[in-house]
Order: structure tokens, then C-alpha cells, then sequence
């Protein structure tokens, strides 16, 4: 995957994934514990994804759950980044033909004119 898909979590003040698991797995220090939920008391999408992750039941399967659904997202990302990058080259395509007809057609009325007006 290229540079457009990155983990949206990375460039934000958002606990890690790996800290979102590690608190629903009861990994954390009390310290880490207390950050953690500071900052869920402010943060609706940590939250819900919290809230997600508390709803599953076999707490080991977690990660490997997150990476699938992240490679599948990253997989529609990119498909869809790829027929829009498509789309963008089939206008400029069109534009040009245009181009060139439109140059094609002007070429041949001035031709004409000029062959019947210097007659």
C-alpha cells in the first residue's frame, strides 16, 4: 500500500490501538489505565471503539480481528483511490481528443476559406 493509507490513529492525541487493546485485555498500569480513560471521558470515536472492543468475547482474537478488518478497509481504500486516479485520466483523455478535433475542425474551415477567398 502507498503513503495515502495510513493508520488514522498515528497522527492523533488518540491512545494507540495497541493501548485500546491492551485496556480491554486489562493490561495496562493503573497509571496508563487512569490516561486511558481521561482521555475516553472526551473522545466519542475512542469510545464506541472501546465499546466495540469490550463486546467481543474471546479477548485473545482481538488483534488479529483489528488487522484483518484493517488490511479489508485499506483494500477498499485503495481500489477506490485507483478508479478515481482512472476516472482523473480517462477526463484528461477526453479533453485532449477534444482538443484535437476542435484544432482539426478550425484547421480545415481556415484552409477553406482561405482556398476560396484567394481564388
Amino acid at each position: 500500500m502507498n503513503e495515502h493509507f495510513k493508520d488514522i490513529f498515528v497522527t492523533t492525541g488518540c491512545p494507540s490501538q495497541q493501548q485500546l487493546l491492551d485496556y480491554v485485555q486489562g493490561r495496562l498500569t493503573p497509571e496508563e489505565q487512569h490516561e486511558v480513560e481521561m482521555h475516553l471521558s472526551d473522545c466519542e470515536l475512542c469510545s464506541e471503539a472501546l465499546e466495540g472492543l469490550s463486546a467481543i468475547k474471546e479477548k485473545e482474537k482481538i488483534p488479529a480481528m483489528v488487522r484483518q478488518m484493517k488490511w479489508d478497509l485499506m483494500k477498499k481504500l485503495h481500489k477506490r483511490y485507483r478508479r478515481n486516479r482512472r476516472t482523473g485520466n480517462f477526463n484528461i483523455s477526453l479533453t485532449v481528443i477534444v482538443l484535437i478535433i476542435l484544432f482539426f475542425v478550425l484547421a480545415m474551415f481556415f484552409g477553406y476559406h482561405f482556398y476560396t477567398h484567394h481564388r
